[in-house]
């Protein structure tokens, strides 16, 4: 292990190496290496859906559209004036009030998209997972690079303020010396 790691750790995690999280080992291994840390997520790179998987997205984006809600309330209205008031008047209404088939169905739409808009869920909660894994990389890359730039501004000041109190002696020893021979 690199003594400069190490020492990043110490100072700027105030833990050992040993002790660091994987994220911040990874980042400290950027800093040191001048890569970035900024990457795309998995899921953006490399994802290969099933059909299943294409599926469930397309019908959890669907049903949760004002389409899927304008042409479900239509659908219902349908039922319900169809079997209500133009079947009922010829005696051939199939469901009548209170609609038995009608909720039976709606109980079996509800069974089976309950689960495919969970499906699509859980991936974009992994996909969002990973997004705020990445993202996490990149501030903390960029909050430690500019703690070790304070770190590099201070020595400098310090350096330079040692540099101009020692400018400032010699100018005030001049200055005595011109005073004292006049």
């Amino acid at each position: 292990m690199n003594e400069h790691a190490k020492d990043i750790a110490k100072k700027h995690f105030k833990r050992d190496w040993e002790s660091l999280h994987e994220v911040e080992r990874h980042v400290i291994d950027h800093v040191l290496e001048g890569t970035t840390a900024s990457r795309l997520p998995k899921h953006l790179t490399d994802e290969k859906l099933t059909f299943g998987q294409r599926l469930a997205d397309r019908m959890a984006a669907f049903g949760g559209s004002w389409p899927f809600i304008v042409i479900f309330l239509g659908a219902l209205l349908f039922w319900v004036a169809l079997n209500s008031l133009v079947l009922a008047r010829v005696g051939l209404e199939f469901d009548h009030y209170p609609y038995i088939l009608l909720n039976l169905f709606l109980s079996m739409l509800a069974s089976l998209q309950a689960p495919v808009i969970m499906m699509s869920q859980n991936r974009q909660a992994e996909k969002d997972r990973q997004q705020a894994l990445a993202d996490y990389e990149v501030n903390l890359k960029a909050e430690l690079e500019i703690r070790m730039m304070h770190d590099k501004v201070d020595e400098l000041v310090q350096k330079r303020w040692a540099e101009l109190l020692a400018i400032q002696e010699e100018q005030t020893g001049i200055l005595r010396k011109m005073a004292a021979g006049k």
